[in-house]
């Protein structure tokens, strides 16, 4: 930028948002169209949406989510209101299997897989008494580790078939070494509702997410700018725009260029494969429980919407992995050991500082290190829209840090 367009370009935005996922869309989306400000989103990948960007695979026409099945539930309506003047939603309902040992089995944990897997019909109360009675081999407040914590809550049988083996592979770490913590419940359903959420609202946008995201940043006050890192552009933009508040969305150490040590996170690994075969595995997602098998699960999207008319030859599936993120991989879940609170910590009181200093708000899942569902990134960005950015925008209130 030269010096005479910096000067033309001084105040040109009235807020800038560093990342385009859910929680960014939304902050942007409610200030350009409440309060008709101008507003910045960048995001260092060349698309929107963050990590529930979706597109269609272009030798099927299937529409895959490119970085993991993305499901929308919730039972909070003013975030349902909120979703729903974008896009609608079909009735699917997720439900997912655990295949163990050749078989497959209804999943989560209720009557119908404990019926499959110890060979009988359970009633309710017979089923109850089983656990209870398989689960007293160690008392839940002694539970020391993962595994322990477990075998307290579903007894010995079940955690061997269902959770040991997964859990090692999505941690690739023993289950007698991963805190009890990391397993604080681990419900029974004593009915054969196997329905993987309970939310009042649950459904998949009609259009696909892409097209759901691009509706967010429609308004002609918001400019999109993709592969764009924020990090390259930052000192421009705060020339040119200084009063802006900058809603950052990015990984919180990387923000404050890792001097408190880098956060620990999970990422996760895909392998997408078109098969000559119009259905796969006759369901959207398959757990693999067993050891012996590398991936975790596999995601058949054309299962996400039969009301679409995908072809009848061929399909697309996803293997996933998981496994501890390196410096230039995709974050998805944070580890959250004793050492990474304690970073945490520090990062927390810098953020809160940088608030006050720089008018910087932290938000979304990497921006908190917590791993939030779209409806709980979306209902965070709401809210700080309402108690912190509006008063801000509107009447010149000071931000108040909220890190967490």
């Amino acid at each position: 930028m030269t010096a005479a367009n910096s000067e033309t370009a001084r105040a040109q935005y009235d807020l800038i948002v560093v990342g385009s996922g859910f929680f960014g869309l939304t902050i942007a989306e409610r200030a350009a169209t409440q309060l008709g400000k101008r507003v910045l989103v960048l995001d260092r990948r060349h698309h929107l949406g963050g990590n529930a960007y979706s597109e269609a695979e272009p030798e099927t026409g299937i529409e895959v989510h490119k970085y993991g099945a993305h499901l929308f539930h919730t039972s909070n309506k003013k975030v349902w209101d909120y979703v729903t003047q974008f896009t609608e939603f079909t009735n699917y309902q997720h439900r997912v299997f655990a295949l163990h040992k050749g078989q497959a089995y209804q999943f989560p944990l209720g009557l119908g897989l404990v019926s499959q897997f110890f060979g009988r019909y359970f009633t309710p109360e017979e089923a109850r008494a089983l656990i209870a009675e398989q689960s007293s081999e160690i008392d839940s407040k002694d539970a020391s580790n993962l595994e322990e914590k477990a075998i307290s809550l579903i007894g010995r049988p079940l955690y061997e078939a269902f959770v040991r083996d997964y859990t090692a592979k999505q941690w690739q770490t023993d289950p007698t070494e991963l805190p009890a913590a990391n397993i604080a419940r681990l419900p029974v359903r004593y009915n054969f509702d196997n329905r993987y959420f309970n939310d009042t609202y649950e459904g998949l946008p009609v259009d696909g997410y892409t097209a759901w995201l691009e509706n967010m940043a429609k308004d002609p006050k918001i400019e999109v700018r993709l592969d764009t890192d924020y990090f390259d552009v930052r000192d421009e933009l705060r020339t040119a725009s200084p009063e802006a508040p900058v809603i950052y969305t990015g990984p919180l150490d990387r923000y404050f260029d890792y001097s408190e040590g880098s956060l620990g996170w999970r990422t996760l690994d895909f392998e997408t494969e078109v098969l000559p075969t119009g259905d796969f595995q006759g369901t959207p997602v398959m757990n693999y429980n067993d050891a012996d098998v590398p991936f975790t699960r596999i995601h058949e999207f054309r299962h996400f919407h039969p009301e679409r008319e995908y072809p009848t030859d061929k399909t697309v599936i996803m293997r996933e992995f998981s496994r501890a993120a390196e410096a230039k991989d995709e974050p998805y879940y944070p580890i959250n050991t004793p050492e990474d609170r304690e970073k945490l910590s520090a990062y927390r009181s810098r953020a809160k500082k940088e608030t006050a200093e720089n008018k910087v708000l932290f938000g979304g899942r990497l921006g908190t290190y917590q791993y939030l569902d779209m409806h709980m990134a979306i209902a965070s960005a709401l809210t700080m829209f309402e108690n912190t950015l509006r008063p801000h925008l509107e009447t010149g209130a000071e931000l108040a840090g909220e890190s967490e």
